[in-house]
């Protein structure tokens, strides 16, 4: 099977599925990224052309094997998603400080190490895509999302200085902040008494994704918004 490689490290329920599916459509080879090789299993099996890579991403040693097999197997990666965070939602007295670790590891860190990983196969290619997935956290911390918020915020300053780095070698790097409740079985437990329109659809964020993948050069954008109508904002 030929076809550009789309890699997304969070490839979980929700919005990693999402893409997965939607560049899966378009003639990418998705490479899939999680700690559990469980939760990959159904979705390499679902999806064409898609290949299974547990790891962590914070730990460097992995994601520099992984890469190296997407690599051989896959091929060259043309797409990089970064979606991969966590869900520490506490404040100070309740925020272990490990967890304030854990956090930043995975959203800043890891996304380096991520990028670190791909951006020599894009130059190399002369183009690629970067999308970086953000929340609201990343513009302003609230009281119960120390960490979270901290993360978030580190993760856009990260982007942005990829952005401004390798916009000019022909690398597109994106922010997409979702200001929204993901659409997903757990928020709908959590949230049982909302309508369809307060949710996000992570189909319908993956076709934004997609469409910044496709922006011509001279009119890039670094960051993009999405919410639902209902969101306050």
């Amino acid at each position: 099977m030929t076809g550009p490689v789309c890699v997304i490290a969070g490839a979980g329920p929700g919005n990693g599925a999402a893409f997965a599916r939607r560049f899966a459509r378009e003639g990418y080879r998705t490479a899939l990224i999680a700690r559990s090789a469980d939760a990959l299993a159904g979705l390499e099996r679902e999806i064409p052309g898609a290949r299974a890579c547990p790891c962590d991403l914070t730990d460097a040693d992995q994601v520099a094997g992984t890469f190296r097999l997407i690599r051989e197997e896959l091929g060259p990666p043309e797409v990089l998603i970064h979606n991969a965070s966590t869900r520490e939602f506490a404040d100070l007295d309740g925020t272990p400080a490990d967890a304030f670790e854990r956090a930043w590891r995975v959203n800043a860190f890891g996304l380096v190490l991520a990028a670190k990983e791909v951006v020599g196969d894009m130059r190399r290619l002369g183009r690629g895509s970067i999308v970086v997935i953000g929340a609201t956290a990343s513009w302003k911390g609230a009281a119960g999302f120390l960490a979270f918020g901290a993360a978030k915020a580190a993760q856009r300053s990260t982007a942005q200085s990829l952005a401004r780095q390798l916009g000019p070698e022909g690398i597109h790097v994106a922010h997409v902040v979702i200001d929204a409740v993901v659409d997903m079985p757990a928020s709908r437990r959590m949230l049982p008494d909302r309508p369809d329109t307060f949710f996000a659809r992570p189909d319908d964020i993956a076709e934004s994704v997609l469409f910044l993948t496709r922006q011509p050069r001279s009119a890039w954008t670094f960051e993009l918004d999405l919410r639902p109508f209902g969101e306050a904002w």
